[in-house]
């Protein structure tokens, strides 16, 4: 992969060094692949964008996401002013006000090679135009790329996803259960041989999934692994692709209830074991990160960020749980050696490593090195999720996808179950259970 990254970017250097200025955000019509069936949906809020980028929709059981969307090509697609309206809930609930990839850091095995490939690769120049088929009863939307042209690049569909939940009653032939659909928003980068998916996926119970799937091809070029860092491919043992990371980043500023100031909190669970005769026991202690940490992620460990300014109708503040999916933490450089990281948010602090904006003369360029003890009033989330890609026989061709991502999941943004069946509305709290 590594002479087919440098080519490609050579191809596109012009145009590479044009963004890296401009980090331009560009325009888009909507041009539908194949009609999908929706009701009349409700207005925006009144604070929101243009229809161009405009993304709306109410999924089963009532719950309405709604969002604009962007894309730099820098960063790839962006996601602003993402909000939620479960059923109940008079008006759309404020979640994020920006979303967006922040790095896919590549370092292989060997040390032979290293690449940022949003701020290093061509990420952005990369969107690949998408064939209705790839969007099965949603929507394209065509993207203009600077010095490109118009692609076909932006994906708005939505995608069964199994029980929402599902409970027997006492009594016998009873059962409340109903099937959930999500919203999905994605697009597909190639970098050199790999093309990445990045995929937002929004869950009628406010849940937020991110996630980016890698597929394409091993690099024809990266089979030269005749030092143990790699894994035959092919016939007998004459071929070795090159073992290598992937490092995604994520960056997440919140806006809860329509407030950039956040409250950032870490829950840590201790068990005891058991006395003689006895259970063990286990203690949960609540810690208020008040400044910038890089945080590792453990067993029975996790972090939220609260509303300042919002509660459910229980009286509890709003908040949204950072839930890692399954990483491996490289280690080869400071800013991947911690799985979340929270920030002072600053305008120019925007890619975990190689960033490209002008932070001042002899700022830092990484992550790690902005957590630097700054009270945490504004907080921007860092989520970064690792994958060690020792390539196998089934790698070729084409590439099967591999994902990692993470989630955001609701905890007492509603007071109950947003999709709570209207007949058990009432067992809210202690159930009843009689004298």
């Amino acid at each position: 992969m590594s002479s087919s990254r440098l080519r490609h970017a050579r191809t596109t250097g012009a145009v590479l060094a044009a963004g890296a200025l401009l980090g331009a955000a560009t325009a888009a019509t909507a041009a539908p692949a194949s009609a999908a069936p929706a009701a009349p949906a409700p207005p925006p809020p009144a604070a929101d964008c243009s229809a161009a980028y405009r993304i709306q929709q109410k999924l089963d059981g009532g719950t309405v996401w709604r969002m604009c969307w962007r894309y730099s090509t820098d960063s790839g697609l962006i996601l602003d002013k993402v909000t939620y309206q479960p059923p109940g809930e008079p008006a759309p609930i404020r979640v994020l006000n920006s979303a967006k990839l922040a790095q896919i850091h590549v370092p292989y095995d060997d040390g032979n090679a290293e690449y940022d490939d949003l701020t290093g690769a061509g990420f952005g120049w990369g969107l690949q135009g998408l064939k209705p088929g790839e969007c099965p009863g949603g929507t394209l939307t065509s993207v203009k790329i600077p010095d490109v042209g118009r692609v076909n690049g932006l994906c708005t569909t939505t995608r069964a996803r199994g029980h929402a939940y599902r409970m027997a009653a006492d009594s016998p032939g009873r059962v409340w259960q109903a099937q959930g659909k999500d919203l999905l928003v994605y697009t597909v980068n190639k970098v050199g041989w790999y093309e990445y998916i990045s995929e937002w996926r929004f869950s009628s119970d406010g849940t937020i999934s991110a996630n980016v799937g890698a597929t394409g091809s091993l690099s024809p070029v990266d089979y030269n692994a005749t030092d143990g860092r790699g894994w035959p491919i092919g016939k007998g043992a004459r071929d070795y692709a090159t073992s290598h990371a992937h490092n995604v980043f994520w960056k997440l500023d919140f806006g809860l209830d329509g407030s950039s100031k956040g409250r950032v909190e870490q829950y840590d669970s201790t068990v005891t074991p058991p006395a003689r005769d006895g259970s063990p026991t286990v203690k949960t202690t609540r810690t208020v990160v008040t400044k910038e940490l890089a945080g590792d992620a453990k067993s029975m460990r996790w972090w939220r960020v609260v509303s300042q300014s919002g509660k459910n109708k229980d009286g509890h503040p709003r908040s949204y749980e950072i839930v890692p999916g399954h990483t491996n933490t490289y280690a080869g450089r400071p800013f991947t050696r911690h799985d979340v990281y929270f920030t002072q948010a600053r305008a120019c602090e925007q890619f975990a490593s190689n960033n490209i904006l002008n932070c001042g003369r002899n700022a830092p360029t990484s992550v790690d090195k902005w957590v630097n003890g700054e009270t945490l009033t504004h907080p921007s989330v860092w989520v970064n999720i690792g994958f060690h890609h020792i390539a196998r026989d089934e790698d070729q061709q084409p590439m099967p996808v591999h994902w990692q991502g993470f989630q955001l999941a609701p905890r007492d943004v509603t007071a109950m179950n947003p999709l709570t069946p209207a007949d058990l509305a009432g067992r809210n709290g202690a159930p009843n259970t009689g004298s």
